[in-house]
């Protein structure tokens, strides 16, 4: 088991990279090759326009999700309330960060427990499905969503950052069983999430065969997890090798239709490289019922809580003003006027 001051100081290398260094991808998320068709004549008024939707019988007051972050430093602890309690004041849902230095720490669980501050919100656990590989059991995740008295659990995969990390867990063999076993063990809904590569049309209909309660694709475009090694990292070979990866990956927009289509009426989140609430509206109408964001968020959270509620606050804005710009009374009626969004260099109708 590494020891809690190593899994602490990798995270708060995360924190540290993600605000002070380029760790974008190569890759655009997609998103730029669509456009809403204008409507001019919206016939609504926009404070009718209702953004508000429903999850696991949890009101969400806008389809966004402030994406799986951080945890296990002091630091990471102070990021992760002044996020819950941003979520809480504006009704978004909120992911936490990996929780395994949590639970092979307990000392440090408290940096992750934000239900008293967010009594209200949407929360997701979150640990990494390769622990399921090293030790980890379906009893591993019930204490995960336990410790932050959680309404699901993310399962997240990351099999090219575990390869990059000098100290990654590669033994990816199986792990699918596993999930399985995680998703009939548990009581709450499992999610399973990428961390900014992508799920293909092929690994959603593998993960619905194992039950999972929804995905979110992470896909390219936004934060490159291999650039975040590639700084952290000391020897400059290895630097190199993650490097080299910076343009990998299922650009988002591709990767949300693929899931979409593989796995039809399963809640699909997208993340990825989206940065205002257009982008979320355009993953909307592209078949998404949450739009996540985290880069955005963690800079206004390293702020202050009121810079943090700011950004959200603008962001729902900007999704409500895009589906009163196309005439779309609500979420629903963005998601069945498929002549709302159409993809630049084809015809309009």
């Amino acid at each position: 088991m590494p020891d809690s001051s190593h899994l602490s100081n990798r995270k708060g290398d995360h924190i540290r990279i993600n605000l002070e260094e380029d760790v974008q991808s190569s890759l655009s998320t997609g998103l730029e090759d669509f456009q809403f068709v204008h409507c001019a004549i919206p016939e609504i008024n926009l404070k009718d326009v209702d953004i508000s939707t429903k999850l696991w019988n949890k009101n969400i007051s806008a389809p966004m999700l402030i994406s799986s972050m951080t945890g296990g430093t002091e630091k990471a602890g102070e990021i992760n309330c002044i996020l819950a309690r941003a979520a809480q004041k504006t009704g978004v849902a909120l992911g936490i960060g990996s929780q395994r230095v949590g639970l092979d720490h307990p000392e440090l669980a408290e940096t992750f427990r934000v239900r008293k501050v967010a009594p209200d919100i949407l929360l997701f656990a979150n640990l990494g499905a390769i622990q399921l590989n090293y030790t980890y059991s379906v009893d591993h995740c019930r204490r995960a969503v336990e410790m932050i008295e959680a309404d699901a659990l993310f399962l997240h995969l990351n099999a090219l950052q575990e390869a990059i990390q000098p100290e990654g867990d590669t033994c990816f063999a199986g792990l699918l069983q596993k999930i399985e076993a995680v998703c009939k063990g548990l009581t709450v809904p499992v999610v399973i999430k990428e961390v900014g590569w992508g799920i293909s049309a092929k690994d959603a209909a593998r993960l619905v065969s194992a039950g999972v309660a929804a995905i979110d694709v992470a896909g390219a475009g936004g934060t490159s997890w291999s650039q975040v090694e590639m700084y952290r990292v000391e020897d400059p070979y290895q630097a190199l090798v993650a490097g080299a990866f910076r343009g990998w990956g299922i650009p988002t927009a591709q990767s949300i239709q693929q899931v979409c289509k593989a796995a039809p009426g399963l809640p699909v989140f997208a993340s990825g490289g989206l940065r205002d609430g257009i982008d979320i509206a355009k993953c909307l109408a592209l078949g998404a019922a949450l739009g996540g964001m985290a880069s955005p968020l963690i800079k206004a959270a390293s702020v202050s809580e009121e810079e943090t509620v700011k950004v959200i606050q603008e962001i729902q804005r900007e999704i409500q003003i895009s589906l009163f710009a196309c005439g779309c009374k609500d979420i629903a009626a963005l998601q069945t006027n498929k002549d709302v969004l159409v993809k630049k260099g084809e015809a309009w109708i």
